[in-house]
């Protein structure tokens, strides 16, 4: 595997990037396609009907299978699955564009941060509906109030993979980057914030979280759940 260059035209060590995957078949070429070099795809099927193992078998990924429904199960299960010292976490929806990776890593392989998390900047109007934006902001001002300098829950980031193995999450639902924020911030850990593209999903593919009301509110469950039980940092 060739080297890769990180924002810093440093020289690197690859990367193994998470892709929790639930029916996006539709997506994965474009998003594969778009990984820098060295950047290593593990697509995690959390059950796809719609023939994503096979997609991204056939497109040179790795896939590994996770059969407990819920973000947090697949992502923890890719991690457990990657290899690389750094690694990052990426929807595999198309809403996000993996050429924006390396810019997450540079601080953490540079030993500025601890935990690179992207800032959403949709690029167009209804892109990131008002009842997940509004939700996410309730959340990120609570976190603020205790220190903790963010303003979303995006799903895309990178850091170290034992370390962030070694926080122990519990939450294996959409809980999970709240519960991975408030244990890096208990921890002392160093969090860079870093704006990101936010563009449509890709055609064929719908949202678990932010595409209903529903799913918003499943969130808001999780999220609740997560702060009765690991509570904000002090």
């Amino acid at each position: 595997m060739p080297e890769l260059s990180n924002s810093d035209g440093a020289r690197s060590a690859p990367v193994d990037v998470v892709l929790p995957c639930l029916d996006e078949a539709a997506a994965l070429p474009g998003v594969l396609a778009a990984l820098p070099p060295g950047y290593r795809a593990i697509v995690v099927d959390n059950g796809s009907r719609d023939g994503s193992p096979q997609v991204a078998t056939r497109l040179g990924a790795r896939v590994v299978h996770e059969p407990r429904r819920g973000y947090g199960a697949a992502v923890h299960t890719g991690l457990s699955a990657a290899t690389t010292e750094l690694v990052c976490v990426l929807d595999a929806d198309g809403s996000f564009d993996p050429r924006e990776l390396p810019a997450l890593i540079a601080p953490v392989a540079a030993g500025r941060a601890d935990l690179a998390v992207g800032r959403r900047r949709p690029v167009a109007a209804g892109v990131w509906p008002w009842h997940a934006r509004a939700g996410t902001a309730l959340v990120a001002a609570l976190l603020r109030r205790h220190g903790v300098p963010l303003h979303d829950l995006s799903p895309i980031r990178a850091g170290r993979r034992e370390a962030l193995l070694a926080l122990g999450i519990r939450d294996r639902a959409f809980g999970y980057p709240l519960e991975l924020l408030l244990r890096a911030a208990a921890s002392g850990w160093r969090i860079q914030e870093i704006d990101v593209v936010y563009a449509p999903r890709a055609a064929g593919t719908r949202s678990k979280v932010s595409g209903s009301v529903r799913g918003t509110l499943r969130a808001t469950r999780d999220f609740a759940a997560v702060l009765r039980t690991v509570g904000m940092p002090r």
